[in-house]
């Protein structure tokens, strides 16, 4: 059996009883920290949850050692932890989809994630369009992607939810802060008036803690204000409904 569990957003606290109570009874425990983190807790607090170790796998050892862990689930029950919900990442569900075809068992535990935590703001969930990532820029890697789906969203009244890139393997999460200058430095290149200084956004901090840093304001206003420590991530609000525009100015902190 494979069992993909969610772990939540922030502590060890977040885990569903579902995930605790499965991973008393499987035989190994496995888990990511590649495609998000828990930034409230360690990996020791977590096993001192569970009461069990954990292997934590390198991104290199789950997307090329996929055929290892399905064969180790033929034989034994596997859990394969994650932050967040198990089935946001693509890895996952490609590790789930061949499990399934080997006649393998699965279980998935979803779990709290940013997909759904950004409802924290008072947006409407309904109206968030296609989610996009703001990466590291490197000397000759600049991707564009973001400001193609912020246009895009904005056209049709979605919101637009960024995340912001981690290498939790050097320690480095990307900052708000960061993640807004790069948006500049997009309108700078593209210069199409999608995203300005006076462009209002949504900075969530700590999403899944129990004290959030809800921010909302101008770029210019945000873009050297101190959201604390990470995890961020980015909201382009679309066409606002009254009550989103209450909910903004009663649940954030506006700059």
């Amino acid at each position: 059996m494979l069992i993909l569990a969610g772990l939540g957003l922030y502590d060890e606290k977040d885990m569903p009883l579902k995930t605790l109570e499965f991973a008393k009874k499987v035989d190994k425990i496995y888990a990511e920290f590649y495609t998000a983190v828990l930034t409230g807790t360690t990996i020791e607090k977590i096993e001192e949850t569970l009461g069990r170790k954990i292997e934590v796998l390198s991104r290199e050892k789950v997307e090329y050692e996929t055929e290892k862990l399905i064969e180790e689930a033929k034989e034994k029950d596997i859990m394969f932890l994650t932050a967040g919900d198990p089935m946001v990442a693509t890895t996952h569900v490609d590790l789930a989809v061949e499990a399934k075809k080997r006649g393998i068992d699965v279980i998935i535990i979803n779990a709290p994630s940013i997909y759904s935590a950004v409802g924290i703001t008072g947006l409407q969930l309904y109206k968030f369009g296609k989610t996009t990532s703001i990466v590291f820029p490197e000397p000759n890697y600049f991707p564009e992607t973001p400001y193609d789906v912020i246009k895009e969203n904005l056209k049709m009244g979605y919101h637009t939810l960024c995340l912001l890139d981690i290498h939790a393997d050097k320690n480095k999460f990307m900052t708000a802060n960061e993640g807004l200058k790069i948006l500049l430095e997009l309108e700078k290149r593209r210069k199409e008036n999608v995203i300005t200084e006076n462009t209002k956004v949504v900075v969530v901090a700590r999403a899944g803690s129990l004290k959030p840093k809800l921010v909302y304001g101008k770029i210019k206003d945000l873009i050297n204000y101190d959201f604390g420590k990470p995890l961020h991530c980015i909201i382009i609000p679309g066409k606002l409904h009254f009550m989103e525009e209450e909910a903004l100015k009663y649940l954030c902190e506006n700059v």
